[in-house]
């Protein structure tokens, strides 16, 4: 039986093979869920969905796109957006 911190419903359990045949259980916490936009509520694309920890590793050039609203709004609405400001 695995330690009392590890016996929770909200850890991601992976069955792993070890080389000598024997198979034990890695827990890892599960990944947040897709980044939507703040508008219509599409998943966004070009944002990684990883744990904070991981998109520390990244560069700001990998975190979202890089374009105005990118990581806040979808491509559609941010096109609005700006046409909207325009006028």
């Amino acid at each position: 039986m695995p330690r009392p911190g590890l016996r929770v419903r909200s850890l991601r359990k992976m069955k792993i093979k070890l080389p000598g045949g024997a198979s034990i259980i890695h827990y890892f916490k599960r990944r947040p869920s897709q980044a939507v936009c703040a508008n219509c509520k599409k998943p966004l694309h070009g944002v990684p969905r990883e744990r904070d920890v991981d998109l520390g590793k990244l560069s700001r050039r990998q975190k979202r796109p890089e374009r105005p609203y990118g990581g806040n709004l979808c491509a559609t609405c941010a096109r609005a957006k700006i046409k909207s400001r325009l006028r």
